[in-house]
């Protein structure tokens, strides 16, 4: 080879475009049955030492009847970021995957196919029969969703696989219940709860959706007050009328005071009630109360000790407090209602165009109808000593309440959120929270742990012995169940080695929208179990929305389905559309043509690649130390060097949207429109030395930039470095190249 001529070349598969289709499946393939995703792997092939730091993420569990959406590609785009990077660091690395029963849900799909099917209804056909129904249909889901959370590149440990139904979390779900009701924090009374009369469940305050809705709104005479109402079916059994202690209006009403008032079914001896709950500004600043049907009149009743009558019963029918109206569903009875009242002269006037918020259950689309019911519920400010803490500010031994080791978790520091403006939203809803109402009246789920005989009650892991036991027949909250998750998952009850190493979790990512009820109740289980908080840092990612900036929904039919962005860009391309411009917090906009940018940032590096080893003898890579370095090629891998410093910064602040920015300006201003631009001169060039530092210098910029790249874009980054010469290979996977 004469003096100025290039020794290089590079690999066929380098001769073409990238292909995502022709290399994401594969790539998959061979992580997997590398085991590598799994720490244990790891330490056994001396990637990571069996002291080194551990970082630890469990999944937020998908419901397993569902599919993978925009949603759930963010969560585990960032996730799976977090986790290559740490396992590049040489650190013990897990993330566990899992699905979520989503037992509400899940049940009433099962039930609306049986019914269509066969029309028949759950009683028909029997509890037993049920469940085996709803296993077979999430089992076959199952395959699903797990099989679409590979497609994103998830390198999740797969030996640990956990379902919220499986045996070893029911194992977990019992002995918290028992050990919470052995610590009294668990408790059966008659308290106002959200029911569904279409699915005949309670449902959690959290999955309540509210919808925008327009209606009337009546201004009734109620002897000399006016009150309003967007709901006058529910006021038959009115008979207390509550003002504002200071309301000078109504100075001249003492608290406790009767009058007597005509009525719908008649007169009414009415009783004046004073509390500072009520607000003067709001229509005539007084109204009456119905206990049976609302939260705010409930807890109004509870604090003056009032009588609370049923109106409606649990399929939204009308009792016979309604007089000539029971039997009728309250939706069919209103405008009769109406007529009657007006006829007696009890109508003042009607507002046309009152706009309210709907109350829905999330999980069925049923309107939500307030009722008094004896239930399960989790007392949240019931004192007790917590015999063992590790949680900052709460000596063990010390007197707390569910809800004071919720507010020192974030208080002393020891759970940070990302981004922190979301702390005062945390405080506001632990300071509001209410007992938590755990049980359900469904089929599918945790069955309850206690046994009734008579008058007699047990509690316990296990059936009591005897003859005539029944054991409760309700279930409990899906989020009961997740909220054991981050140690769950680790093995608890049991004491072992992944708990130890591993608990508590480095992280907990998911939507800011569900920081309430599955991240709180989180901190609350762990807290209390195991004197732990469940993770140290919550990073919170904000919902995607069309380019637009719409929310996405099948009615605009702007939904963008992640698997067909997939098939045509590629997972990698995803990837970066939903890391770039997404700060923690904040909502991302979301374009079609933003992803196929990323496509051809992916073929731009394919393509520098190529230039690289097409104009550089790889075998100079093993005798890189003797190869003297020029000023400029000093200067580009100290520029790299710095690029490499700042990015990690950013990695380590959770900072993932800068990250990925800085890494792809420096591909495509610096290595590509500088760097390449300038060594072509110089690989051509007439002086050897200076030719081969270039080379040398190029093979460790490819090299430490595939690194980086690789936890943003891992299947483009590893098919690069699975069809490397050997020479530039010191791992058999990128993914475990150190960072």
């Amino acid at each position: 080879m004469n003096e100025g001529q290039l020794k290089g070349s590079a690999p066929e598969i380098f001769s073409s475009a990238y292909n995502h289709l022709e290399h994401e499946d594969t790539r998959y393939k061979e992580w997997e049955a590398s085991a590598l995703f799994s720490p244990d792997t790891c330490i056994a092939e001396g990637i990571a030492a069996p002291d080194a730091e551990t970082f630890s993420i469990v999944l937020p569990p998908p419901n397993v009847t569902g599919t993978l959406h925009v949603g759930h590609a963010s969560m585990l785009a960032i996730q799976d970021i977090l986790v290559r990077y740490h396992r590049m660091r040489g650190h013990r690395t897990l993330w566990i995957p899992g699905t979520d029963s989503a037992a509400l849900a899940t049940q009433s799909k099962v039930e609306e196919i049986i019914y269509k099917a066969e029309k028949k209804t759950r009683h028909d056909i029997g509890r037993e029969e049920l469940l085996v129904r709803i296993d077979a249909f999430a089992k076959e889901s199952e395959a699903t969703i797990l099989g679409q959370t590979r497609k994103m590149g998830s390198s999740l440990d797969w030996s640990r696989y956990a379902f919220t139904m499986d045996e070893a979390r029911n194992k977990a779900v019992t002995e918290a219940f028992v050990r919470m009701y052995e610590k009294g924090l668990i408790y059966r009374g008659s308290r106002i709860v959200n029911w569904d009369p279409n699915l005949q469940t309670t449902v959690s305050d959290d999955e309540i959706e509210y919808k925008e809705e327009t209606t009337k709104f009546y201004y009734l005479k109620y002897g000399p007050f006016t009150i309003g109402t967007s709901r006058p079916e529910t006021k038959f059994g009115d008979k207390y009328v509550v003002m504002h202690p200071d309301d000078a209006r109504y100075a001249e009403y003492t608290h406790g005071q009767k009058i007597t008032v005509e009525w719908i079914n008649g007169e009414v001896e009415a009783t004046i009630i004073k509390d500072e709950a009520i607000d003067p500004e709001f229509g005539t600043g007084v109204m009456t109360i119905t206990p049976w049907h609302s939260a705010v009149d409930f807890e109004i009743a509870e604090r003056h000790g009032l009588s609370r009558e049923q109106i409606i019963d649990e399929r939204g029918i009308l009792l016979p407090i309604a007089g000539e109206f029971a039997g009728q569903h309250i939706k069919k009875a209103r405008a009769a209602l109406i007529e009657k009242l007006a006829a007696k002269g009890l109508v003042e006037k009607v507002d046309e165009a009152y706009v309210h918020n709907l109350a829905l259950n999330s999980r069925g689309g049923g309107t939500i109808e307030p009722q008094i019911k004896a239930q399960w519920f989790i007392g949240v400010e019931k004192p007790f000593i917590i015999e063992h803490s590790e949680i900052s500010g709460v000596p063990s031994g010390s007197e707390v309440t569910l809800k004071s080791l919720m507010k020192a978790a974030v208080q002393f520091g020891d759970v940070t959120i990302a981004p922190d403006r979301f702390d005062k939203i945390y405080y506001h809803w632990i300071n509001n929270l209410r007992d938590w109402c755990i049980s359900r009246q469904i089929w599918y789920g945790h069955r309850i742990p206690v046994w009734y005989k008579g008058d007699e009650i047990f509690v316990g892991t296990a059936a009591p012995e005897g003859e005539g036991w029944t054991q409760e027949s309700d279930t409990l909250d899906t989020w009961f169940s997740s909220g054991l998750w981050t140690f769950s998952t680790l093995g608890w009850p049991e004491q072992t080695a992944d708990l130890k190493n591993y608990h508590p979790t480095a992280v907990l990512e998911t939507g800011y929208d569900i920081l309430f009820f599955w991240v709180a109740r989180m901190v609350l289980m762990s807290t209390f179990l195991l004197g732990q908080v469940p993770f140290k840092n919550v990073y919170l990612h904000g919902l995607v929305r069309d380019e637009k900036g719409r929310k996405m929904s099948k009615s605009l039919g702007n939904i963008v389905n992640p698997l067909d962005l997939i098939e045509k860009y590629g997972a990698d391309a995803l990837r970066m559309g939903l890391i770039l411009g997404a700060a923690p917090g904040n909502d991302l906009n979301l374009s079609e043509q933003k992803i196929k940018g990323y496509k051809h940032f992916a073929n731009k590096m394919w393509n520098i690649t190529r230039m690289i080893l097409m104009n550089t003898d790889v075998s100079l890579y093993a005798k890189r130390a003797a190869v003297a370095q020029h000023p400029r090629d000093t200067e580009i891998l100290a520029q790299l060097d710095a690029t490499h410093a700042e990015i990690t910064a950013h990695m380590e602040a959770f900072e993932l949207h800068l990250a990925a920015e800085k890494f792809y300006h420096y591909v495509w201003h610096e290595l590509a429109d500088q760097i390449l631009e300038e060594s072509k001169e110089v690989l051509h060039g007439e002086d050897a030395g200076a030719r081969e530092a270039r080379a040398v210098a190029l093979m460790q910029v490819l090299l430490k930039t595939l690194t980086m790249l690789h936890p943003f874009m891992p299947f483009l980054t590893e098919t690069i470095y699975q069809n490397l010469p050997e020479e530039l290979r010191e791992e058999k996977f990128l993914m475990v190249r150190k960072w």
